[in-house]
């Protein structure tokens, strides 16, 4: 009986891959920077059980994101509002994506509902519990 193999699957944007000198090299940064820019809640590394700091790839865009906006002259105030507002608007944009998928499933259901010839009689619903039963019904029009 052999083993089931699964096929590889690499790592997600998320998986905390690179030490930090991997993540300076990527990024043109100096070890230092990325660390101050940790301190200042710009950036948060993974950790390894040791304490390390350990860099994932959206990490690392976001980085080379900051050291674009810092290069264009604008300062890490600006660059922390910046980022704020383009991570709610990429919030929004999602909310407003489920929201129009919920819209449009409503208005399918709609259409369906409309389409269908409603019974001539109602389901009888009963409550076996107390032995009773609720008869409704439409008259004809």
């Amino acid at each position: 009986m052999s083993a089931r193999r699964t096929p590889f699957e690499p790592p997600g944007p998320d998986a905390a891959l690179y030490v930090i000198s991997v993540a300076a090299e990527l990024t043109g940064l100096h070890p230092q920077t990325l660390r101050t820019y940790e301190r200042m809640g710009l950036i948060t590394p993974g950790r390894t059980p040791g304490g390390g700091r350990r860099y994932s790839h959206r990490d690392i865009e976001r980085l080379r994101q900051i050291a674009s906006l810092t290069s264009a002259g604008i300062g890490i105030e600006g660059v922390r509002r910046i980022m704020e507002l383009e991570s709610r608007v990429a919030a929004l944009t999602a909310r407003n994506q489920e929201l129009t998928a919920e819209l449009e499933a409503l208005r399918e259901a709609m259409r369906r509902a409309a389409t269908v010839r409603p019974p001539e009689r109602l389901p009888v619903l009963a409550d076996r519990s107390a032995g009773q039963a609720l008869v409704v019904w439409r008259r004809g029009r």
